[in-house]
């Protein structure tokens, strides 16, 4: 595989961004690093300058799904042919870039999204388990995919597959999980799975923490509304 970009978003992550850029680096020495600062009020900045990262800084806080999408256009300017979306915070372990790489050609693969429950086990909230089987659940209903981690942004997409979620309509800003995963299977992507390492958080509060998840849950549902009734150029 030719040299990637790994993209990773960071909101005010500098307790962790040093140790994930290090760690990225080390497991993944041919692949180029982007963090795209989403508006941080603290050092996340300048820790990843200084750990040698390329870094976007975005002059306000937009969104999760957003600072993903400026690291795909990023990529498409740039001409990556592929490319890693790999969270800021620690819970994503660089080493397993590699079963991404391997399942993307074994399967010719567009997009492999790593899975924390293939092997192992994950604790999770009981409301954000729900979440997860019940997405699982669409997915195979929608297209007879068998999605088993559906939530997970730790992907590795292909250059077709990144492109079109470049494009201004086709990511949302704030929760790109399932609904992604929909969409680029309605577009004839190619989607498959591959087993990867997750740590748990165990500071600082996750977009699914407390009662998010059930505020995930309801607008997720009306994100797949949309993919439902969404008509494509």
């Amino acid at each position: 595989m030719k040299p990637y970009l790994i993209v990773i978003p960071a909101y005010n992550e500098e307790e962790h961004i040093a140790n994930v850029i290090d760690s990225t680096k080390k497991d993944n020495p041919q692949a180029d690093i982007l963090v795209v600062n989403d508006g941080s009020t603290d050092n996340t900045s300048a820790l990843a300058k200084q750990r040698g990262a390329e870094v976007l800084d975005l002059p306000f806080n937009i969104g999760y799904g957003g600072a993903v999408q400026t690291g795909f256009r990023f990529a498409v300017e740039h001409a990556y042919d592929f490319t890693v979306t790999l969270d800021g915070d620690g819970q994503h372990d660089p080493a397993s870039v590699k079963a991404l790489i391997d399942t993307m050609e074994r399967e010719k693969a567009d997009v492999v999204i790593g899975s924390r429950f293939i092997e192992g086990s994950y604790r999770m909230g009981f409301l954000r388990k729900i979440g997860v089987r019940l997405f699982s659940w669409i997915a195979r209903l929608y297209g007879g995919m068998r999605i088993s981690d559906p939530t997970s942004g730790f992907q590795l997409l292909d250059r077709k597959a990144f492109s079109y979620l470049a494009r201004d309509d086709n990511y949302p800003l704030d929760y790109p999980d399932v609904n992604i995963v929909m969409a680029l299977h309605k577009m004839d992507f190619k989607i498959v799975e591959a087993p990867v390492r997750m740590k748990e958080k165990l500071k600082g509060k996750s977009m699914h923490s407390g009662f998010r998840p059930a505020v995930y849950v309801l607008r997720m549902c009306l994100a797949i509304l949309m993919i439902f009734l969404r008509k494509e150029d």
